[in-house]
């Protein structure tokens, strides 16, 4: 079999997981505004389509004391962030430079 590209250089999946019974999860912590915030950023910069980067929405990552969270593939990159300058960082660092932003790694021991 040929040594293929993948269709996407990167690929960012937000929790946007709701979880009922005050349970810890990502939803109520703005991730929603964040997917928003990082798809807009995204597409202004050009980073956005075949070749380049996906942005996309996820349930459960199971990682839900670090969040909100995200992940960034190939490289199974997890950021826990906060605001909206956290995602715009992310972007810029990681998704177009390919500059992993070492301050909003989510600590590797945080699970659910």
């Amino acid at each position: 079999m040929e040594n293929q590209s993948p269709y996407y250089q990167r690929h960012i999946f937000f929790c946007l997981n709701q979880r009922e019974g005050g349970e810890s999860c990502c939803a109520p912590q703005g991730a929603q505004a964040a997917f928003d915030r990082c798809k807009s950023q995204a597409k202004a910069l050009g980073l956005l389509g075949a070749g380049k980067v996906r942005v996309n929405k996820a349930g459960c990552l199971d990682r839900c004391a670090g969040g909100p969270i995200a992940v960034v593939y190939p490289e199974g990159v997890w950021y826990s962030y906060v605001d909206p300058s956290d995602i715009d960082e992310i972007v810029e660092s990681h998704l177009r430079d390919g500059v992993v932003v070492e301050r909003l790694l989510t600590p590797p021991n945080v699970g659910r």
